[in-house]
């Protein structure tokens, strides 16, 4: 699976536009009562996939407009194709630096458990993620200063080896999947992966929504062959 390269819109304007989203949608007092009925989406992926990356910087924005978000459990799950060796060691499809970035997410999801706000670790994801797709990924550290985290949890998670420990989580859950995952990105909404429809998210996740508060996004889609 290909990715096709897309013009996206300059970093500090879309990543701001993210945050106020994300702030609208966490804090806003007039947001409806959705309940406890949220739907799953676990996303399967790696940092160096070109389509994981396109994945999340292009497609998962869709989550952030409106209150879509407020129906969601969003999680991500960094280890993809990577190949776990009888001595625990791990080798990744697109080199040792994938490796590293896929420890340093972990750390970041496990440092930073809330996924949205000053320190919430998808405004990181997303701002590798970025960086990645302009193939400047090795300046993967300034993304501390962009959003002003503090990256000494994230060395000390990794340098003390809780990374790894992570990381062979995620090789197990990844691993044990049923049905087994067959390419990355891997989306997952309820337990049930989307195949090759994963841009298609966004209908799946309205599909499976039980609640009574529907979102704005859900009102017009069309769920016809789901």
């Amino acid at each position: 699976m290909d990715c096709c390269p897309r013009i996206i819109p300059s970093f500090p304007c879309l990543f701001h536009l993210l945050l106020l989203l994300c702030s609208l949608v966490s804090a806003s007092p007039s947001s409806p009562n959705y309940g406890c009925e949220k739907v799953s989406l676990s996303v399967y992926y790696e940092s160096l996939c070109p389509d994981s990356v396109k994945f999340i910087v292009d497609n998962l924005i869709e989550l952030f407009e409106g209150d879509l978000l407020s129906i969601v459990d969003l999680r991500f799950v960094p280890y993809g194709n990577a190949r776990l060796d009888r001595n625990s060691s791990i080798t990744c499809q697109h080199g040792p630096n994938e490796c590293l970035l896929n420890t340093v997410e972990a750390c970041a999801i496990h440092v930073w458990p809330d996924l949205t706000g000053a320190t919430g670790h998808f405004p990181f994801i997303y701002c590798v993620g970025t960086l990645v797709y302009e193939r400047k990924y090795t300046q993967w550290k300034t993304c501390f200063e962009k959003l002003g985290l503090n990256s000494k949890p994230i060395s000390d998670c990794y340098s003390s080896g809780l990374g790894k420990e992570l990381e062979l989580q995620y090789a197990a859950e990844t691993n044990n999947l049923q049905p087994p995952h067959k390419y990355v990105p891997w989306v997952v909404v309820d337990g049930q992966p989307l195949y090759e429809d994963y841009e298609n998210f966004v209908s799946y996740i309205c599909a499976a929504y039980k609640g009574s508060a529907v979102p704005t996004a859900c009102r017009a889609k069309s769920f016809s062959g789901i």
